[in-house]
C-alpha cells in the first residue's frame, strides 16, 4: 500500500523533523565553508610564485592545460569534445525514450551535470587552445628561426644559459599567469560536484540498487548501462587536466545533493506518489541513517578522489616522457 505523501501526518512527525534538521545543518555548514574560503581569492595577474596563493586559486592555463608538459593541449580538447558529444547523445536518447519523468532520479541530475561540465570544458579548451596557438606557437617558430645559425657557446665563456632556457618556457608554465575567469572557476566547481556525485551514484547503483532491485524487477537496458558507465569519462579528464581541487569545495556537492532531497520532498508533498525504488517503501523512516552515512561517504569519496589523482598524474607524466 502506498502512503499518502500529501497528508500532514506523513510530514509532521519526529522522523521528518530530525531528517530536515540534519539536511539544514549540512547546508549551513556547506554555505559557511563556501563563504569562508571561496571569497578569499584576492590575486591579480602576477609572475608565478611571487605571492601566496589562496586556497581556491585557479589560473587560466590550468583550465585548458594538461597535467604533463609533453602532452599537447589539443589532446585534452579532443577528449573533452568526444566525451561531450557522447554524453549529450545518451542524455537526449534517454529523455526521448523515457520522457521527462527521469528528472526524479538523482542519476539523471548527475548525468546532466557531467554533460554540462564537458560542454563548458570543451568551450574553454577551444578558447585556451586558440590563445595558445596565437601567443606561443608563433614565438616558438620565430625563436627557432633566429637560432638557425646560432652556435652554442662553450660552458665557461660567460654566457648565461639559464636565461636561454628561460625563453623556452613551456605553455604549461607561462612566465605571467592570469587568474581564471568566472567560467573557469565554474568549471572547477562543477567538476568537483560531478566527480563526487558520479562516484556516489555509480557505487550505490552497482552495489545496492542492481543486486536488490534491478536484477529482480527491472533488468538492465542499454541506456541504464551507459548512464552508469559512460560518466566514467570524468576520471580520464581528471587525469589529463591540471586543475587543482581544494577540499572545501566538497561543500558544493553537499548543497547539490541536499537540493535534490528538498526537490523530492516538495514533489511528494504536492503529489501523492510512491518513492522510486521498491526497497524504500518509507524513506522518511530510513532517512536519518541514510543521511548520516551519506555525508560521511562524501568525505571518504573525496579523499579517494584526491589519492587517485595524486597517484595517476605522476604516472601519466612519466609515461608521456617515455613516448
Amino acid at each position: 500500500m502506498i502512503d499518502d505523501t500529501t497528508a500532514l501526518s506523513y510530514w509532521l512527525n519526529w522522523r521528518f523533523l530530525l531528517c530536515a534538521v540534519w539536511v539544514l545543518v549540512a547546508m549551513v555548514f556547506a554555505a559557511l565553508l563556501i563563504w569562508r574560503y571561496e571569497g578569499s581569492r584576492k590575486i591579480r595577474d602576477k609572475p608565478s610564485g611571487v605571492q601566496q596563493e589562496a586556497a581556491g586559486c585557479l589560473y587560466d592555463d590550468e583550465v585548458w592545460g594538461t597535467c604533463s608538459k609533453s602532452i599537447h593541449p589539443i589532446w585534452l580538447l579532443a577528449y573533452r569534445v568526444v566525451a561531450f558529444c557522447t554524453l549529450l547523445a545518451v542524455l537526449l536518447a534517454d529523455f526521448v525514450i523515457n520522457g521527462a519523468g527521469k528528472i526524479f532520479f538523482y542519476t539523471e541530475w548527475t548525468f546532466t551535470l557531467v554533460t554540462v561540465y564537458f560542454g563548458l570544458a570543451s568551450s574553454l579548451s577551444i578558447i585556451g587552445y586558440l590563445r595558445y596557438r596565437h601567443d606561443v606557437e608563433p614565438e616558438s617558430t620565430i625563436d627557432n628561426a633566429d637560432r638557425g645559425s646560432y652556435v652554442p657557446p662553450i660552458l665557461g665563456e660567460g654566457t648565461d644559459t639559464a636565461l636561454e632556457t628561460g625563453s623556452l618556457d613551456c605553455y604549461c608554465e607561462p612566465k605571467f599567469r592570469t587568474v581564471a575567469s568566472v567560467w573557469g572557476y565554474a568549471l572547477q566547481i562543477i567538476f568537483q560536484m560531478s566527480a563526487g556525485a558520479v562516484a556516489l551514484t555509480d557505487s550505490v547503483f552497482w552495489l545496492i540498487l542492481y543486486p536488490s532491485t534491478y536484477a529482480n524487477y527491472y533488468g538492465l537496458s542499454f541506456l541504464i548501462i551507459c548512464k552508469h558507465s559512460v560518466n566514467g569519462v570524468l576520471l580520464g579528464d581528471a587525469v589529463l587536466n591540471r586543475m587543482r581541487f581544494p577540499f572545501f569545495r566538497i561543500a558544493y556537492l553537499v548543497l547539490w545533493t541536499c537540493t535534490f532531497v528538498i526537490f523530492q520532498w516538495v514533489i511528494h508533498a504536492c503529489v501523492a506518489m510512491r518513492y522510486l525504488f521498491l526497497f524504500l517503501p518509507d524513506i522518511i523512516t530510513l532517512s536519518y541513517s541514510f543521511y548520516q552515512h551519506h555525508n560521511s561517504s562524501l568525505i571518504i569519496l573525496h579523499y579517494l578522489q584526491q589519492m587517485a589523482l595524486s597517484f595517476s598524474r605522476p604516472v601519466i607524466s612519466v609515461c608521456s616522457t617515455m613516448v
